[in-house]
């Protein structure tokens, strides 16, 4: 197809249809000739995808009819529907679908944590890497608990703070090496401050201080390091698909979970403001975390496993995410 007459023979049309998308209001007789113009690009525009698919132009018609759509059948307003599906459907589907990449990365991290701690608190010279004994002992005795300073202030901190953590580990999930870092390196922090704690006979502060909030909070930094490295692992196999449409599409979906764990490490920054430096019986602190962290699992296991059992990946929509050319399977 020459593409320069045929964009000479219908340019007018295409003209005219953006002339009356821009007017404020149309009487029933544009009105009418909006709708059948509307139809007749659409058409145009699915001859030059199929025969002479030129980028520009693909998406010069790709814009006014949107904006004619929109005319038609009313621009879409974000409304609490599109809010519930995200929280029913979406996110606790992507979050299912990378569930055992999530129990994967939370146990490697409990066993670096856990053999940091040992070592700190039984190698010879372990705990010098804090310091000199005086150091040891004023964070023991006091700058551990007195950093859990109860209040908005500190609560928004703690957000912010771990939101970072998250969004680092999404971002840089495709180098594999970024999540895996940041995972490593926040967990020898944990355990090493516990094998601290726990040498100078104080493992019961660091534990009644660290799991009211932090079942929710360490298992959102785990989920987001799962979801960076199966972004990675999808560059390594894509699967079925090519390359590039597996990331597009595996990306999108666990976006979805970069913004959910927003929520989620809310909820966390909440608990470790409100209730861990609180004076609650450390009894029910604990009791407050490990509730929240059932909620969290209760909501991905069964909401999620219904969704992706009807289909759902956590992905846009075919409407959001834009049409996509066949591929032989």
């Amino acid at each position: 197809m020459d593409l320069d007459a045929y964009t000479s023979v219908h340019r007018a049309e295409w003209d005219r249809l953006r002339t009356l998308v821009r007017r404020s209001r149309l009487d029933g007789a544009e009105a009418d000739e909006l709708v059948a113009l509307y139809q007749v690009v659409a058409t145009h525009l699915s001859t030059v995808r199929s025969a002479a698919p030129d980028p520009e132009l693909v998406g010069e018609l790709s814009d006014v009819l949107g904006r004619a759509r929109a005319r038609i059948a009313g621009a879409h307003e974000p409304a609490w529907r599109d809010v519930g599906r995200f929280v029913l459907v979406s996110l606790p589907a992507a979050l299912y679908r990378i569930r055992w990449w999530t129990w994967g990365v939370t146990a490697a991290c409990v066993l670096v944590a856990v053999v940091a701690g040992v070592w700190v608190a039984t190698a010879p010279g372990g705990l010098e890497v804090f310091g000199p004994a005086s150091a040891q002992e004023e964070y023991v005795r006091h700058a551990f608990s007195e950093y859990y300073d109860p209040g908005t202030g500190f609560a928004l901190t703690v957000w912010t703070n771990n939101a970072w953590i998250a969004a680092q580990c999404v971002a840089l999930g495709i180098t594999g090496i970024g999540p895996a870092y940041v995972l490593f390196q926040n967990s020898v922090s944990i355990g090493a401050a516990g094998g601290l704690m726990a040498a100078h006979g104080e493992a019961d502060v660091f534990f009644s201080l660290i799991l009211p909030h932090g079942m929710l909070e360490l298992t959102a930094v785990f989920v987001a390091g799962a979801a960076g490295l199966r972004i990675f692992w999808t560059l390594v196999d894509p699967g079925p698909r090519p390359r590039g449409r597996a990331l597009a599409a595996e990306g999108r979906a666990l976006f979805s979970v970069a913004v959910g764990l927003v929520g989620v490490l809310a909820v966390s920054g909440l608990i470790e403001g409100f209730v861990t430096g609180s004076g609650l019986a450390w009894w029910l602190k604990i009791a407050i975390g490990a509730l929240a962290l059932a909620a969290f699992w209760t909501w991905v296991i069964v909401l999620g496993g219904r969704a992706v059992a009807a289909g759902e990946t956590g992905d846009l929509t075919r409407d959001q995410a834009g049409d996509e050319a066949p591929v032989a399977a």
